[in-house]
């Protein structure tokens, strides 16, 4: 049985907590999961961390095809990039613990990680545009940084500002 969870909204002080990986692969880890695409998908989003539904585990689901497309789920477990492309792409990035914000952020056009599926098993891969994006932006989830930390001091510190006017205003800070 999969379960919606909760996201966590910026200024939400656990989206800045590390991670800790994943050392048990069990039906938990199974549950937390698929529980992570069901919220992924319902949100809608093309990417989750755990941390982003309150869980400190290096666990990221990923789906970056086109919605009109069948779905291509991705769960990478205790995720790490292990090399990354000279060329940068700039894509227009928005998250789900920062609802309703875009903007463009520079990152390596492509890279290499290293995951565990839910069974453990080692895997590498290959990833290039939307999915290097993604895959690097929910690998900064799991260390804490947001993707407002790559744009300049200004906008970030405006974004900020502005979710936790929006936290007080509805008294959840």
């Amino acid at each position: 049985m999969m379960t919606i969870r909760p996201i966590i909204i910026l200024p939400d002080p656990l989206l800045r907590l590390v991670s800790k990986p994943v050392t048990a692969f069990d039906a938990r880890v199974q549950a937390l999961v698929d529980d992570m695409f069901a919220t992924m998908y319902d949100a809608p989003g093309i990417g989750l961390a755990a941390i982003q539904i309150g869980v400190t585990e290096r666990v990221v689901t990923v789906d970056v095809s086109p919605k009109e497309d069948e779905k291509h789920p991705m769960a990478f477990i205790n995720p790490e990039i292990i090399a990354v492309s000279d060329e940068l792409n700039i894509h227009q990035e928005g998250c789900l613990s920062i609802p309703d914000y875009y903007e463009e952020v520079e990152r390596p056009a492509a890279v290499r990680i290293r995951y565990h599926d839910a069974n453990g098993q080692d895997h590498e891969m290959d990833c290039e545009g939307l999915l290097a994006t993604c895959i690097q932006h929910e690998i900064d989830h799991l260390n804490g940084v947001l993707f407002i930390d790559h744009l300049s001091r200004l906008k970030r510190e405006r974004v900020i500002k502005k979710f936790i006017k929006a936290a007080k205003r509805d008294g959840e800070f």
